[in-house]
């Protein structure tokens, strides 16, 4: 794998990483918990909707890239991209967060298009146009609040909404200008076979990531029916700090995925998978060891009062992240050489865990049941992916454990290397 394409991708999702801990901060003292659970109700709505679009415009985008041509893929990325945008919202209009549909509506076809451009530059290895435009995405979201917060006065959550919107939209035009110089617009063509296969490889992966978003999401709205609003803005903050350590995980996937795509060698791609997973594995633990240092006083502190709990979240998800961080790469190596059904075993597993307890736990518990159920349910699936990995190859304690050549390696790199994205 290439070490200095993994430290630029590294370097722009911890980008990312300080921004969102920077919105996370901002949004709690801006708007409080109320404010904040219904941005969190958006974004998930929002996710979902993406789901459904990622049939076209998610990793088939990526896993075709290569294998069709530019202006073969990309009208069915785009159609459907509208076609889900604005259809499946409707699903969304009658909860808390009803107020904000159009918001919805508006969000969910920019950002599409959006994912079916940045994903086709995964596809085409081109990880350094990726990190740019994800990266970006936050950068441009913080300026257009700033600038609606502060220059147009508008101070109600409708702002965070409205950057959004103008993020995605600046980022839509530019990353389209240099999708389409590479593209024959006058042979654009919807062939039912290439679009058939988009579909069959889509919705495979999209059900295990649909699957696996409920796992990791489902406690919001059972937390919003049980406990109320308010109670999904505190558990959100404590799921965004937790979840902000798949920054690595994240960041390695990608980079394996792309080159598991465009490699024929088996064996190469499990050696590189099992690297990926050294260095996931203990990064994750590191950063997981350093936030449940920090006193639980300094949470409230920055977050404000509501959030006096958050440390307590960290400490009940833990192990539930670090399974997952690790299995990520799992599940991406599986996803590069088409192997799709474990991953929806795994996720399904894990969602009738997460449904079946919730009805139980957290009318009881609330936040707190809702914290044991996700890293439960993490758990579950995770260890199913490593089961099927390691039936297929030797397991090894040494997996989890960078050698003094790996180290060296990344040392030189971190060293020698300035990181351009």
């Amino acid at each position: 794998m290439k070490q200095n394409t993994i430290l630029k991708t590294f370097a722009s999702r911890f980008l990312i990483l300080i921004l969102n801990f920077g919105l996370v901060i901002y949004s709690t003292n801006m708007w409080g918990s109320e404010g904040k659970g219904f941005i969190s109700l958006v974004i998930a709505d929002l996710t979902v909707i993406s789901f459904f679009a990622n049939i076209f415009v998610g990793s088939s985008m990526s896993y075709f890239a290569s294998k069709f041509k530019t202006e073969e893929i990309l009208p069915f990325a785009y159609l459907w991209s509208v076609l889900v945008g604005i259809l499946v919202p409707l699903i969304f209009r009658f909860n808390n967060a009803s107020a904000y549909f159009g918001y919805l509506i508006m969000l969910s076809v920019l950002s599409s298009i959006l994912a079916a451009n940045v994903n086709l530059f995964v596809g085409q290895q081109n990880i350094r146009m990726f990190n740019i435009y994800t990266a970006l995405q936050q950068i441009v979201h913080v300026i257009f609040i700033l600038i609606i917060v502060y220059l147009i006065k508008i101070t109600s959550v409708d702002a965070y909404f409205l950057a959004q919107i103008g993020s995605f939209g600046i980022l839509l035009l530019g990353s389209s200008f240099q999708v389409f110089k590479t593209c024959d617009l006058k042979r654009i063509s919807f062939s039912k076979k290439i679009g058939g296969k988009l579909f069959n490889y889509g919705w495979k992966t999209q059900l295990s990531a649909f699957l696996q978003f409920l796992n990791n999401r489902l406690s919001f709205y059972f937390l919003e029916y049980f406990k109320g609003v308010v109670s999904v803005g505190i558990f959100s903050v404590g799921i965004a700090f937790s979840e902000a350590i798949w920054t690595v995980s994240r960041s390695l996937s990608v980079v394996l995925y792309s080159d598991v795509l465009n490699n024929s060698n088996a064996d190469e791609a499990i050696k590189k998978t099992k690297v990926s997973l050294k260095i996931s594995f203990l990064v994750t633990l590191s950063f997981i060891l350093a936030m449940l240092l920090i006193p639980g006083q300094l949470y409230s502190m920055i977050f404000g009062k509501d959030f006096s709990q958050t440390k307590e979240i960290i400490l009940f998800l833990s192990p539930g992240i670090l399974a997952i961080a690790v299995s990520n790469i799992i599940g991406h190596y599986f996803a590069g050489i088409n192997k799709l059904r474990i991953l929806n075993v795994k996720s399904l597993i894990g969602l009738v865990f997460t449904i079946i307890s919730s009805f139980c736990i957290i009318p009881k518990w609330g936040i707190r049941g809702a914290c044991i159920i996700t890293s439960v349910s993490y758990c579950i699936s995770s260890g199913i992916l490593f089961w099927r990995f390691y039936q297929m190859t030797e397991f090894r304690f040494q997996d989890f454990i960078l050698s003094k050549v790996e180290i060296n390696l990344l040392l030189n790199k971190f060293l020698k290397k300035k990181l351009k994205f």
